[in-house]
């Protein structure tokens, strides 16, 4: 009696290769979330919800906040693309009790260490993008000085005085009511510092466009230097709840070209000077 081997041979099982093509589909919608910070496109959705930056430290923010997302996508397509691959294709067939594992000492030094490189990635570049954003510039091209009170600003330029007591001030005659906001007006291309301060009870400097804000509080006066990339009209507010009228504090920022500014300044001057002489 002949028997024949090939019917009673077990058939081969054959692993399917999905887990390796699912891993491969989740490192490369990784690598092309990755793809949206390199691109030259700037719209809604390559900011992330981010307004548009208008000054070069405000484009440093974006790619930070802009990484930090792609880490995260990338994080979790692959977690969720290897837990995908285990309930498919590790899922229990019939009666029969798949191998288990209780230890496995390379995979949980991996999943210790892991974290570990992506905290001190994202650390780094933080920190190094902070040290970018918080540096100081010996000899700023223009310096605004910014009182910030209940519940209005006041904005003076010390580099271009009028009288011995200070330099030109403007703030519009606005006091939390329905008159012209304050106006405050910067160059373009050019280093642009501001000082900080506050005579009453926290405030906080802030333009969306800017993509941060510095917080005004009184007795330790803040500053911050931006170059600002663009020209236009923006609307600035306080960020940090001072009070009744916290909502109405609000200024105009104008960033014009610098021939503009100095013409803006002339002009300011010789208002100063006129209404000096009339009192």
């Amino acid at each position: 009696m002949t028997t024949d081997h090939a019917e009673r041979r077990p058939a081969r099982t054959r692993r399917p290769r999905r887990g390796a093509r699912t891993v491969g589909l989740a490192a490369g919608a990784a690598v092309g979330v990755a793809g949206l910070t390199g691109c030259s496109t700037n719209n809604a959705f390559t900011r992330m919800g981010f307004p548009n930056p208008i000054t070069e430290q405000g484009k440093t923010v974006l790619t930070l906040w802009q990484g930090s997302w792609v880490a995260g996508w990338a994080v979790g397509v692959l977690v969720w693309g290897l837990i995908l691959w285990a309930v498919l294709f590790h899922r229990k067939r019939g009666d029969r009790l798949p191998p288990q594992a209780r230890y496995n000492m390379p995979i949980e030094i991996m999943y210790t260490a892991v974290p570990f490189v992506l905290i001190a990635i994202l650390f780094y570049f933080t920190a190094k993008d902070e040290n970018v954003i918080d540096r100081l510039s010996p000899k700023p091209d223009v310096v605004v000085n910014v009182l910030g009170f209940q519940w209005s600003w006041q904005f003076s330029y010390p580099q271009y005085p009028v009288n011995s007591s200070g330099g030109v001030v403007t703030n519009g005659g606005y006091m939390w009511g329905d008159g012209p906001l304050p106006v405050l007006e910067i160059p373009a291309g050019e280093t642009v510092r501001f000082n900080l301060s506050s005579p009453d009870v926290d405030h906080a400097f802030w333009v969306p466009e800017f993509l941060f804000k510095r917080d005004v509080i009184p007795g330790h006066p803040n500053h911050f230097e931006i170059t600002a990339t663009q020209t236009g009209t923006f609307t600035g507010h306080c960020s940090e709840l001072c009070g009744l009228y916290h909502s109405r504090m609000l200024f105009t920022l104008k960033v014009v070209t610098p021939a503009q500014f100095r013409a803006y300044m002339t002009a300011e001057q010789a208002a100063e000077k006129a209404a000096g002489s009339t009192q």
